[in-house]
């Protein structure tokens, strides 16, 4: 995904040879026998259950809004508009998080949705991060589950970092991306992988989408399945995620990444997250 910032406007506003660059140094994965798993133990450090009542915003003391066009700040040549209605971003009742892209026009621009973060309120070093997301659908929807350096108003994009621990499109509804960026390997040079699942659709039932991440590595998980591990051994630039991070979660509309929606884009389509748990090594 991406922050505010016009300095990585083109993260994925590539050129085709860009792109397919990018996916030719992806390397797809898929569940395989009996992993043998670093034996980590954790605690709960921090959580949000989303069990607030039937159309409450998040919890405010966790949370807050990022507000405002796609095209304007957010880069990467999105379509919606941010807001902090409740049409958007609420709770809905049943102990989730809905985040809801709509077709209709506001602001300016085509298509509503939301975008959450926890900067400001809660970031943390280390650890597993992990969440219950059931994921949209539609050619030109994107949503994601993804981490930025506590120190990105200090030290800017890509410098501060990037850990994005789920991102899907939503016209190819059984595939999920993991991916790290910082300097030197920002933009179609982010650190990637992605995972299959194959038969089944990630829209279809919720999936936990978590990493572990602790001093110079980040392995990532579905499903508590590990796909993808990423050492400070693999980038080509610095490693830049010894630092705190914090939380965002969104859903994009549009953009280089995914496409643009197609008259088969079913609108409303929905983001639910049941938890979002972060656990501290002991």
């Amino acid at each position: 995904m991406k922050y505010s910032n016009q300095t990585k406007f083109m993260k994925y506003l590539l050129p085709s040879l860009g792109l397919l660059t990018l996916f030719l140094c992806l390397n797809s994965c898929e569940k395989e026998g009996t992993q043998k798993l670093p034996n980590r133990n954790y605690t709960l450090l921090w959580s949000d259950e989303f069990e607030g009542a039937a159309g409450a915003s998040p919890d405010s003391t966790k949370w807050s809004f990022d507000i405002g066009r796609g095209d304007n700040g957010w880069g990467n040549a999105e379509l919606q508009y941010y807001t902090d209605k409740q049409d958007n971003v609420s709770q809905d009742g049943a102990g989730n998080l809905a985040i809801v892209a709509r077709s209709e026009t506001f602001g300016g621009a085509p298509f509503t949705s939301g975008r959450i973060k926890s900067k400001d309120l809660f970031s943390t070093t280390y650890g597993r991060i992990e969440a219950n997301i059931k994921l949209p659908y539609g050619p030109g929807l994107w949503p994601a589950f993804w981490m930025l350096g506590g120190n990105i108003d200090n030290v800017g994009w890509p410098q501060c970092g990037e850990i994005d621990i789920v991102e899907f499109k939503g016209q190819e509804p059984s595939i999920i991306y993991a991916t790290v960026h910082g300097p030197d390997y920002s933009a179609g040079g982010g650190i990637s992988q992605y995972y299959n699942l194959g038969n089944e659709r990630f829209d279809s039932n919720f999936h936990i989408f978590a990493i572990e991440w602790g001093e110079n590595y980040i392995d990532f998980f579905v499903d508590d399945f590990r796909y993808n591990s990423i050492s400070s051994e693999d980038v080509p630039g610095e490693w830049v995620f010894n630092n705190s991070f914090f939380m965002i979660l969104n859903v994009a509309v549009g953009g280089g990444f995914v496409g643009f929606p197609t008259s088969g884009t079913p609108f409303p389509q929905t983001l639910l997250v049941d938890y979002i748990r972060v656990y501290q090594e002991q």
